[in-house]
């Protein structure tokens, strides 16, 4: 090339001014479209990625169900969480297509069939008679505690005398959780009694009169001692729930079983509890799944997560007995 290199901006001499302001103006335009073309090109890029991303990571995360196979039957075991918030729906597509490929839906106890319930062997068991109250069957200690407690919430103690220590331990339990948010009308079995409402028939593994059954025929001892740990549970029973959620979300088996045993590992005198509460009932419910595995129908039986976790929980038991057993 002859001649000095033009600087770079200057206008060509050969151009008339307003063509060379044109055509800059122009090219200024064209660089300005197809910036934000490229920026509009990146988000999608990105939301794309994480969608995709997400996607897999929910496909790989477990979640609180498990396909239990015979050699002839298949059943479908989901943890419950009796109270949940509404947040914790939808459920994963794999929860909802086990449940829509069985033919029956078990539950520990029906709930949505509580006017079936026996309403005089409730009162029995949960209410004293006559003129035996709470205060005699508490210590002193534990009996100021129940006065103090009650006063902070503003209830004065002559109102849940006649109740018995369970009753009013899950009295509290059931006012706290719904306080917090944590509401029965969420609970995992609840949602799936109402799903299942004309199209599955609906079994129960225990019945509401049995559970009822379970906590009346607790020691005054064990009474008492369930009482004080539910008072020192409420004190930190919204972080302990945020827990409990999280870890049935993640199919989180070890963190369901820590949260659930905590108490225990406290506390030994707690154990004849766990027995009669957990451990005993897991055998029970293990036999009448294995009833189910005999047949040739498909079951959704749901149970209350704490029953699935441990060296004693249903799962185990389940593997025990030589079932193919597949955490989904």
């Amino acid at each position: 090339m002859n001649g000095p290199i033009p600087k770079i901006g200057t206008m060509r001499k050969d151009l008339p001014p307003q063509r060379h302001l044109l055509k800059f103006e122009r090219r200024g335009a064209s660089t300005k479209k197809t910036s934000k073309l490229f920026s509009v090109i990146f988000v999608l890029i990105f939301a794309f990625s994480l969608l995709f991303i997400q996607d897999v990571l929910s496909q790989s995360q477990k979640s609180f169900l498990w396909k239990i196979q015979s050699e002839t039957n298949t059943v479908y075991l989901l943890g419950s969480l009796h109270f949940a918030r509404k947040e914790i729906y939808p459920l994963r597509q794999r929860i909802e297509n086990a449940f829509d490929q069985s033919d029956f839906l078990v539950v520990e106890a029906n709930v949505n069939d509580i006017g079936k319930a026996d309403f005089q062997k409730l009162m029995g068991s949960a209410i004293y008679p006559a003129d035996d109250t709470l205060e005699k069957h508490l210590s002193t200690e534990t009996y100021e505690r129940v006065k103090k407690e009650m006063g902070g919430l503003g209830i004065p103690v002559d109102l849940i005398n006649k109740q018995k220590p369970w009753f009013l331990s899950m009295t509290m339990v059931a006012l706290e959780s719904l306080k917090l948010g944590f509401d029965p009308n969420y609970g995992i079995d609840k949602y799936f009694l109402k799903k299942a409402e004309g199209k599955k028939k609906i079994l129960e593994l225990e019945s509401l009169d049995y559970q009822i059954g379970l906590f009346s025929n607790f020691s005054d001892r064990e009474q008492e001692l369930l009482l004080i740990y539910t008072f020192k549970d409420l004190t930190i029973m919204e972080q302990e729930l945020d827990k409990l959620t999280q870890a049935w979300t993640t199919g989180d088996t070890k963190g369901m079983e820590s949260i659930l045993t905590k108490s225990l590992l406290e506390d030994k005198r707690l154990s004849s509890i766990y027995e009669k509460l957990v451990y005993e009932r897991n055998k029970q419910m293990v036999l009448t799944i294995e009833n189910f595995l005999k047949t040739k129908k498909t079951y959704f039986v749901i149970v209350g997560a704490g029953h699935l976790v441990g060296k004693e929980g249903i799962i185990e038991l389940l593997k025990t007995s030589g079932y193919r057993v597949e955490q989904l």
